[in-house]
């Protein structure tokens, strides 16, 4: 039976009008969200500096870059930020000064990394890490876009022999002030960016921790823990879990760099696969980390 023209116009006004009604609901839900977790002008102190002066190996600096899960928004002490607890693990994991600059800025989105990179590249950095992707999800950036502005500083440090960690963009849906239906689509759309960053990011030279799949379940079991005062910014026992989440491929960089063996870590499986099979593998598997070897990617996962 066909239909006809009129029909069909009808048909796709009422569709139209009805994506628009969703579309203007989860705008609501999205400010109505942003109104609860509210904002704050105080920022930590600065992490800048050397840890581990009194140790007698040959010191790395790390540069940091990112957004508020870099910066450690809602901190009151240098030592609970996430770039301080990266300069005091790794110190500790390599027996040598760790000098560390942070160039993060609360509220940054990928568009926003080059302009830190150039802040910060005189550091002379050994490593780096980045942490971003929330912003652009909550801002509803193209996904495209975000990748590349990611790879293009990633490709940056990699020419000048900075070896890069990033941290993937975290799982929206763990937060609570984000109600339903847009938490779902937040923690859809954070898990399809993680996954591209994953493979953008290694194409162009970094290793990756899947941040979302590792946290989003201790975040999602241990909400009043692992979240802050908004609700919305990890408390210092969140910082730490993301930190920790970061030193293991931090380390094993530079060990890398200075040729000495990498350290078996415990509870670990690990495999060879292709990028785009090691993205959805690092979507899907808590705290995956990939890198690349050769033509092929490295996958390392807890078991």
């Amino acid at each position: 039976m066909g239909i006809s023209r009129r029909t069909a116009a009808s048909a796709a006004l009422a569709t139209t009008g009805l994506v628009s009604a969703g579309l203007g609901f989860l705008f609501g839900e999205t400010v109505l969200a942003r109104r609860l977790i509210g904002v704050t002008d105080e920022r930590p102190p600065s992490p800048d500096g050397v840890y581990g002066e009194d140790l007698d190996g040959d010191p790395v600096t790390l540069l940091v870059l990112g957004d508020s899960a870099a910066v450690g928004y809602g901190m009151k002490t240098q030592a609970t930020t996430p770039p301080a607890l990266l300069g005091v693990g790794l110190a500790r994991m390599l027996d040598c000064p760790v000098r560390v600059r942070s160039v993060a800025v609360v509220g940054a989105e990928s568009s926003d990394l080059a302009e830190q990179l150039a802040r910060g590249i005189d550091a002379e950095p050994d490593v780096a890490v980045i942490v971003i992707g929330a912003n652009d999800v909550t801002h509803r950036k193209s996904m495209r876009a975000a990748v590349a502005d990611l790879q293009v500083v990633v490709s940056r440090l990699v020419a000048d022999d900075c070896d890069v960690v990033v941290g993937t963009c975290p799982d929206l849906g763990t937060v609570r002030p984000i109600w339903e239906p847009l938490r779902s689509i937040a923690r859809l759309q954070s898990r399809r960016l993680a996954e591209r960053q994953t493979v953008g990011a290694i194409e162009a030279g970094a290793r990756t921790v899947s941040l979302g799949s590792l946290l989003g379940p201790v975040f999602s079991e241990h909400h009043e823990l692992m979240f802050g005062e908004d609700r919305f910014h990890p408390s210092a026992s969140g910082y730490a879990a993301l930190a920790g989440a970061l030193l293991p491929p931090l380390a094993d960089a530079i060990r890398e760099q200075r040729s000495e063996p990498r350290k078996e870590r415990p509870g670990r499986a690990e495999e060879v696969m292709s990028v785009s099979e090691a993205a959805a593998e690092a979507a899907q598997h808590p705290g995956t980390e990939v890198r690349r070897v050769g033509r092929w990617v490295r996958v390392l996962r807890r078991r």
